[in-house]
């Protein structure tokens, strides 16, 4: 039987690039002979997907009026749906990437708990996910930090998506939320399998300005690459560089 594969998410606040960067990763395991899969949460045309869809539509009222235990359930129950094929590419020995996982509900769901009750909701949120789903762990989760104003502008100039007809939906829009999204990040970054990637250059002594442009993604796809060969010693930065 092959080795266990290994799962790695990749999370962030909307419009921090994580889809561009699982590419790029995905592209350089394929160029390294690996074998991986991916998936993207939430997956919209599932069950639960689809009330998720309806959640950040705003129909299930504001985001201020919505229960954060009813909402991280909608989550929680799209990854259910999804558990048997994450355990196959697992079983199969695959890197399995991930675009989001449980950090997003904690980070995201948790933000809206009231501050005395959050360590509390985030006890219940992973012994949901984890304990009561028995979804798997991941082995590495990599933070791609970006600043909440940028981050914010970024998602106005997306595309339209299938899933709503918003310029931003109910989450995006909502510059307050995202900023406790964010703080709420950096506070899970902290944990052992936790990588945090700065996605913003550190702005120049003397110029005074708090404003710094965010890194190229090859820039941070290199780092990327470093800090999976360091937990994981697969090789990405020798066919990197060897192919760069």
């Amino acid at each position: 039987m092959p080795r266990r594969g290994k799962l790695i998410v990749l999370e962030g606040i909307d419009g921090s690039g994580k889809r561009t960067q699982i590419e790029m990763l995905a592209r350089a395991l394929g160029a390294h002979g690996i074998a991986h899969a991916c998936v993207s949460f939430p997956r919209y045309d599932g069950f639960f997907g689809k009330l998720v869809a309806r959640f950040l539509n705003g129909e299930f009222g504001p985001l201020v009026d919505v229960d954060p235990h009813f909402s991280a359930l909608l989550y929680a129950g799209d990854r259910l749906e999804s558990k048997s094929d994450i355990e196959a590419a697992l079983a199969a020995g695959k890197i399995l990437l991930a675009d989001r996982y449980i950090g997003s509900n904690m980070a995201h769901q948790g933000a809206r708990a009231p501050t005395q009750k959050r360590a509390r909701f985030l006890h219940w949120l992973k012994q949901l996910e984890y304990d009561v789903y028995g979804l798997p762990r991941e082995d590495l989760v990599i933070y791609l930090r970006v600043p909440v104003g940028e981050a914010h502008r970024l998602v106005g100039k997306k595309s339209a998506r299938k899933y709503t007809t918003r310029k931003r939906d109910l989450q995006e829009s909502n510059l307050a939320h995202l900023r406790q999204a964010a703080a709420l990040y950096d506070q899970l970054a902290r944990g052992p399998n936790w990588i945090r990637i700065e996605c913003a250059e550190t702005p120049a002594r003397g110029r005074g300005t708090t404003h710094a442009p965010l890194r190229t993604p090859d820039a941070i796809h290199r780092q990327i690459l470093g800090a999976i060969d360091e937990r994981m010693q697969l090789g990405l930065m020798a066919q990197q560089e060897a192919t760069g």
